[in-house]
């Protein structure tokens, strides 16, 4: 299994994973120009991906979707709260009912030779999820846009060989920032973001032996560095209480608007 990250961040993330035979895009928040790039960079085109899964409405997830169901007819899979969502959104134009598909939080769908698990998510959208995405015994795990987590989330995560986390925020950044108060108040909340330090701490518990990569993902343009979210995350899990040093497993940050490197299993 394959896992890139095309864009990631506040103002657009679009994530790439496969098999040898099978090629999903998680999200499409940037343009259709901007995906058909970074997919050609991959050595592919648009035509072979096999489905889009949205993992909610917000803009940052969905902006290039209208275009790209029309010109491939590519399937869109999301939950029922998330695709009504969709159709409302003017911004994306008509897109075909014929190609949306309906999943359900904790119950499996396949594409293919992918298997797809949705984890339900703490974010003030209609009904968001993130993924756990199998092929064979090998396992990645797409989480961002959650305010919190809990025993639920980790043991959805547990045992996945890579694992995409969002670390959104450095708090103290976000505190004395320019944004206005109740934007920070809804990043810091329970349906907003996860910081670095609740990403250490999250990555913390999920963390085995044979974990492969760890992306770090959707990082704030104004409130975030890569480096800071990097090494408070890393410290994170040197001061927790596993077996763990933070520089015991390869981490990398997702770029903001070029495709990253490959992350292959």
């Amino acid at each position: 299994m394959r896992l890139c990250s095309i864009a990631s961040g506040s103002s657009g993330n679009c994530v790439y994973v496969g098999s040898d035979t099978t090629h999903l895009l998680i999200d499409v928040g940037i343009s259709g120009k901007r995906v058909e790039a970074g997919i050609k960079e991959l050595g592919l085109k648009m035509s072979d991906i096999d489905a889009i899964f949205v993992t909610h409405e917000h803009a940052d997830h969905i902006s290039g979707l209208g275009v790209l169901a029309r010109k491939y007819g590519v399937p869109v899979y999301g939950t029922k709260g998330t695709l009504d969502a969709v159709r409302q959104s003017r911004s994306l134009g008509k897109i075909d009912e014929g190609l949306f598909r309906y999943i359900r939080a904790d119950e499996k769908c396949r594409v293919k030779d992918v298997t797809l698990y949705p984890i339900r998510t703490s974010h003030d959208a209609a009904e968001p999820v993130a993924y756990r995405i199998g092929h064979d015994r090998q396992k990645i795990g797409i989480i961002t846009d959650l305010g919190c987590y809990n025993d639920y989330t980790v043991e959805c995560l547990r045992g996945v060989d890579v694992l995409y986390l969002e670390a959104n925020h450095d708090i103290h950044m976000l505190q004395v920032g320019p944004y206005p108060y109740y934007l920070k108040q809804r990043i810091l909340g329970e349906r907003g973001h996860l910081s670095n330090e609740a990403a250490g701490k999250l990555l913390s518990r999920v963390l085995h032996d044979n974990m492969k990569a760890i992306v770090l993902g959707h990082l704030s343009q104004e409130n975030n560095l890569p480096e800071l979210a990097y090494e408070s995350v890393r410290l994170e899990v040197t001061m927790s209480e596993v077996p763990y040093d933070g520089g015991d497993f390869p981490m990398y940050v997702a770029k903001r608007n070029e495709v990253s490197r490959m992350i292959e299993i």
